[in-house]
């Protein structure tokens, strides 16, 4: 049997390929993984490149340390909203758990959620303009201006990093999905700016998804990383020379999230105010009429 043919050669590809795109949905270098996974460098590189014969134990600890579950590193063919579905039935109560499976059985019909125009959400990389570039349209159209990342940060009293230092990934996700139902809850028309790695959270990325008139804020990598650096930011790409090759590996692994926003809006090369500008440009159809978005989800 060649090597080519060989199944277990090619799940560990698959597999490879895998953490390989979970890191990089979370922003996370090879550098950074291998430091708060305890395994070296080089191991996580044979992993990532289909060479390592890694154990479940420190496929474990690889997953727990990219606040992953498990069973996303396992190569197969899930539905597309397998993670959303999976979330919600592990935080769902033994009735609601029986409800879904008479739905899913074709026993009844289930009460369909409303949910209510919360705004206009910005997403993409850091360095996409999603702070500049939201403050600008609130003040223009008179909504309030919210980062989440603050909001985390105040619900809490501890800064973003020191979050994931204290609680790993999986503990700021899960604090950073109750701000958003926090903020939703206070029903106020606003304009959110997200931190790039949302998407990597199903059911957080769902609820912005369905809350809000997404906008992709999207710029060439060189010009996300200029943006960075200008900020005096490389989190968590510090001190790593191969920086701008993981940013493009973090690009290529959320782009397919990204692109299921409601609209894209493409700053490449221009100013802050030419950016603006096309930014309100975008989000003119929402602003003629704040329920278009809740109509165009119901038949979508």
């Amino acid at each position: 049997m060649t090597e080519a043919s060989d199944p277990e050669t090619g799940f560990l590809e698959q597999l490879g390929q895998r953490v390989r795109t979970m890191r990089a949905l979370r922003g996370m270098s090879r550098k950074v993984l291998a430091k708060v996974s305890g395994i070296s460098e080089r191991y996580i590189a044979q992993l990532e490149s289909g060479k390592g014969n890694v154990s479940i134990v420190l496929l474990r600890r690889v997953s727990n340390a990219m606040g992953a579950h498990l069973e996303d590193l396992i190569p197969s063919e899930p539905a597309p909203d397998w993670a959303v579905i999976r979330d919600l039935l592990r935080k769902a109560t033994p009735a609601q758990i029986a409800q879904a499976k008479d739905a899913l059985a074709g026993g009844g019909m289930s009460a369909q959620r409303r949910i209510s125009f919360a705004g206009i959400a910005l997403i993409g990389l850091r360095g996409a303009g999603k702070s500049t570039l939201g403050r600008m349209l609130a003040k223009q159209i008179g909504w309030k201006f919210v980062e989440l990342n603050k909001e985390v940060e105040a619900q809490n009293g501890l800064s973003v990093a020191e979050i994931i230092a204290l609680y790993g990934q999986e503990g700021f996700r899960r604090m950073e999905q109750a701000a958003l139902s926090q903020l939703l809850a206070r029903k106020e028309l606003m304009v959110l700016a997200t931190g790039g790695g949302i998407v990597s959270e199903p059911l957080t990325f769902d609820l912005i998804l369905s809350s809000f008139y997404t906008i992709w804020l999207k710029a060439e990598p060189e010009e996300h990383m200029a943006r960075v650096r200008g900020q005096g930011d490389l989190r968590p790409m510090a001190d790593d020379r191969s920086a701008m090759a993981e940013l493009r590996n973090i690009l290529v692994s959320r782009e397919p999230l990204y692109a299921r926003a409601s609209a894209v809006v493409d700053t490449a090369g221009l100013s802050v105010d030419a950016a603006a500008t096309r930014l309100v440009d975008a989000v003119a159809p929402v602003l003629r009429d704040e329920h278009a978005f809740s109509l165009r989800s119901a038949v979508s």
